[in-house]
């Protein structure tokens, strides 16, 4: 009868995307927050006339932090694995980047700008971008941990 320890260890690719995906998540929930959303009473379902600002900073409607939810969601079940942690980072920051080159285009005061994104939106959805595709790359090189390996034999010393 083993006496393996039945306790869940994650990859370091599987732990970015766990992180990211927590903050995703986190970040949805903060946009649904007056305060700390501001101008809240003007937050829209989506659309360049949402004057709601998170952190009086990021322009954000419900469209907006929707899909912060949702990709938190999706970030923590994709970590779940490494090969879907390592998918939703490196996928998830082509995303991001692509999002960054449509701010970058479009006219932010036209209808456009549906998500909406403003300036500062857009030099983070670049930051977003670069920062997971290296996390998603760095991380996936790193080998798996002696716990984490499930060939070799439990040992005191884990």
């Amino acid at each position: 009868m083993s006496t393996r320890d039945a306790s869940v260890t994650r990859s370091p690719v599987q732990i970015a995307a766990l992180a990211v995906g927590a903050v995703f998540l986190l970040v949805g929930i903060l946009g649904f927050i007056p305060g700390i959303t501001t101008d809240y009473d003007a937050l829209s379902g989506a659309g360049h006339h949402s004057e709601a600002k998170l952190l009086g900073i990021f322009q954000v409607s419900i469209l907006h932090n929707v899909v912060h939810l949702l990709f938190g969601v999706a970030g923590i079940v994709l970590a779940r694995a490494a090969h879907t942690a390592r998918l939703f980072l490196i996928g998830g920051g082509v995303i991001y980047l692509v999002l960054w080159i449509y701010g970058l285009l479009i006219d932010q005061e036209s209808s456009a700008n549906f998500v909406p994104v403003n300036t500062a939106d857009n030099w983070l959805h670049f930051v977003l971008g670069i920062g997971m595709i290296g996390l998603g790359v760095l991380t996936a090189r790193m080998g798996a941990t002696p716990a984490t390996d499930a060939t070799r034999p439990h040992s005191p010393m884990d």
